[in-house]
């Protein structure tokens, strides 16, 4: 085998790990057919203190997902300023991330906690997750940074 040959298979086992590496890594958002976070309303959280299922004449793409509001306001809300309104960890379960894992985010299963909106994989899961809120915290925010490659 000559030295050309030997370097295109060693192209080509570079583009496959690199193939590899992005079919293995979570997208940033959670987002199902539904839309981001199941197609709840991410500013009904903190405005209206309860989950509240999005409505498509009131949706926007942002962060590769596309996202629903309960109401033109709640999407105007958003759009001022999407950071103050957020899932952390793009939605994906918060407890998992602090065991350094992802696992789909259920929108019913929600936690504010200062100012940021955080959910959990269940209800059950949310319970374990408020036992050592800032604990937890600290573990998601270095695990997902970690995972995110930032």
């Amino acid at each position: 085998m000559g030295i050309k040959q030997l370097a295109i298979i060693f192209s080509v086992l570079a583009l496959c790990a690199l193939s590899l590496d992005e079919a293995v890594a979570e997208p940033e958002v959670f987002s199902t057919r539904a839309g981001a976070i199941n197609g709840f309303d991410p500013v009904a959280y903190f405005e209206q203190a309860k989950a509240i299922k999005g409505k498509k004449q009131h949706s926007y793409a942002w962060q590769g997902a596309r996202w629903f509001f309960s109401s033109e306001s709640n999407l105007e809300l958003f759009k001022a300023d999407p950071d103050a309104y957020l899932p952390q960890y793009g939605g994906y379960c918060a407890y998992a991330m602090s065991k350094g894992s992802y696992a789909p985010g259920d929108p019913e299963a929600w936690t504010i906690y200062d100012g940021k909106l955080y959910l959990n994989y269940s209800k059950s899961v949310r319970n374990t997750w408020k036992k050592n809120i800032p604990g937890n915290v600290k573990r998601a925010d270095s695990n997902w940074g970690r995972l995110q490659g930032s």
